[in-house]
């Protein structure tokens, strides 16, 4: 934030900023091609923090106790997410923002499917799957942040961002909150398996802006 305070100035289309309109809810939401991107976002946003907020859990439970080893292949696995939204940016400059998010939560909904198999994998197949979701699971983030603001009325800009990301994070509680209640139950090896209806609406949702 303060990189971008003192090194990236105003550009030359800069206009006031709007007040917050909560009746924006509904006009925001009329827009087919809005729902289609916040739908897919929303989607997204059900599997990136619980696999966040979980991935120390996975890792201990197949490297052992080791604090220190699960620390660090946590963050390099949080951490390779920045090669997703780099590359996909440069992507999404040839075959549009949609089609991007669409790959990349392919990819992640894929990984949360076959987690169960991941986690019996030689631990080398193991650690790259981890570094590869972490890639794929966060790289559709800036795509679906485009979309958004592409498909939002024009004087509702702010107001359309506001609210999709406050349902967004809601989101995050709930799978969050869920995982929690059954990883005693299901146990690290099988839990990332209740994020998978997450991706999958939201590539319903998405698929008519990829088609296009």
């Amino acid at each position: 934030g303060l990189a971008m305070f003192l090194l990236v100035p105003d550009g030359p289309h800069l206009r006031a900023g709007a007040k917050f309109d909560p009746a924006a809810f509904a006009t925001i939401f009329r827009s087919a091609e809005f729902r289609a991107s916040a739908f897919g976002y929303f989607g997204h946003m059900w599997e990136l923090y619980a696999f966040y907020a979980f991935l120390p859990v996975l890792l201990a439970a197949r490297l052992g106790s080791d604090a220190a080893t699960v620390s660090v292949w946590s963050f390099a696995a949080i951490a390779a997410g920045f090669l997703g939204c780099m590359v996909g940016g440069y992507l999404s400059r040839g075959v549009g923002s949609a089609r991007v998010a669409y790959m990349q939560l392919s990819a992640s909904g894929l990984c949360c499917l076959v987690s169960p198999l991941a986690f019996l994998a030689p631990l080398p197949v193991f650690l790259a799957f981890l570094l590869f979701w972490g890639v794929v699971v966060v790289g559709d983030s800036p795509q679906f942040s485009t979309l958004n603001a592409r498909f939002a009325p024009p004087r509702l800009v702010g107001s359309a961002l506001t609210i999709a990301n406050c349902i967004g994070v809601s989101i995050t509680i709930v799978s969050i909150a869920l995982l929690a209640w059954l990883i005693e139950t299901a146990g690290p090896q099988y839990v990332f398996l209740m994020l998978v209806p997450g991706p999958l609406l939201g590539l319903a949702a998405l698929r008519r802006l990829a088609a296009k």
